[in-house]
């Protein structure tokens, strides 16, 4: 079995070198490649955009805004944020095949906002929990083997919560 598939192997390899043979000789010709012709894109030699946006959100404290602008191959733009350490990061830039990229940033404490408290919350008190306490079991004295030692003394030990204690 393993002779047949190796011959036969072995046979489909020369085949296909016989014929790869004749093509790069130029004896077989290989069809050629369809290749589909390629539309033609719209070009639009002045390109023009612009948008924007600005997000206050009260609720998080998220506060970014953005705005861009393109007119031809310059772009002008500007975004802010708060970072973590609660200053505003304020970066203005421009691009142009001229100069390239240029950034400016600028770090700036945001307006200080005074927050009153809320009004005291009025809570129920919690539910007291009544402490219980198990006394240890009653010792039974049992002959002792001789050769035996007594045991040794267990102290008692007591654990508790401000709920529940436990005496062993």
């Amino acid at each position: 079995m393993q002779f047949q598939l190796r011959t036969e192997m072995a046979f489909r390899f020369v085949a296909l070198d016989a014929c790869l043979s004749c093509v790069s000789a130029g004896i077989l010709q290989a069809a050629p490649l369809a290749i589909a012709p390629k539309a033609v894109e719209d070009y639009d030699p002045n390109p023009q955009y612009s948008y924007g946006y600005d997000i206050q959100d009260s609720l998080t404290g998220d506060s970014k805004s953005q705005s861009e602008t393109r007119n031809g191959d310059v772009v002008q733009g500007s975004y802010s944020l708060v970072d973590p350490d609660g200053l505003r990061r304020t970066v203005d830039y421009t691009a142009d095949p001229v100069n390239g990229f240029n950034a400016v940033v600028r770090r700036e404490p945001l307006a200080v906002k005074v927050v009153h408290a809320p009004a005291p919350v009025a809570y129920a008190a919690a539910p007291q929990i009544a402490r219980v306490s198990y006394a240890a079991a009653p010792s039974v004295a049992y002959p002792t083997p001789i050769g035996y030692s007594a045991a040794p003394v267990v102290a008692k030990i007591a654990y508790s919560s401000p709920a529940v204690s436990y005496h062993f």
